[in-house]
């Protein structure tokens, strides 16, 4: 019987050091993008900005939309500015951008404007520049998000950047 017990012991034992062994603890390394996105949301100067953008992460896109059932990104800036920032900027992004001062993007600030063409010359879609090379947009495919300026998908088709002050 004692040894019966010794040897259930012994195999529980060699068990639990066996599978202890195997398991791995993946950790997010601080150089990826989600890392890099989220210590630009953390370095954030206004608070209430850092408020405003958790608040609407993750709002699903919609054409013309202006409210948490799905907003457009010229509506989200145009929210963002205002309450944020206390300006009111034209509802469309392509007359946002005629009212922004130009800046170089190494100049930008935290709530700056980021312009872009994607569909040809004109201006069809609006950020807002956060720091460190990230922004804050209504994307047509993943809602509300931080993302990344240095991009190359983003620089080929950056047109414009700038302050509405």
């Amino acid at each position: 019987m004692i040894k019966a017990k010794y040897c259930y012991s012994l195999i529980l034992m060699f068990s639990i050091i066996i599978t202890s062994c195997g398991t791995r603890k993946y950790t997010v390394k601080s150089d990826t993008k989600a890392a890099q996105a989220a210590d630009a949301m953390a370095n954030l100067k206004s608070k209430s900005l850092y408020r405003f953008i958790t608040d609407w992460t993750g709002v699903k896109y919609r054409f013309g939309g202006l409210d948490k059932n799905g907003i457009d990104c010229s509506g989200f800036a145009f929210l963002l500015e205002k309450e944020i920032f206390g300006v009111t900027l034209p509802r469309i992004s392509r007359e946002q951008a005629n009212v922004v001062r130009r800046k170089d993007i190494d100049s930008l600030k935290e709530g700056d404007l980021v312009f872009f063409s994607f569909g040809g010359n004109d201006v069809d879609h609006v950020g807002v520049y956060l720091n460190n090379g990230f922004f804050v947009h209504a994307s047509t495919t993943r809602g509300v998000i931080v993302d990344d300026l240095t991009l190359p998908a983003y620089q080929k088709v950056l047109v414009k950047s700038g302050s509405v002050n």
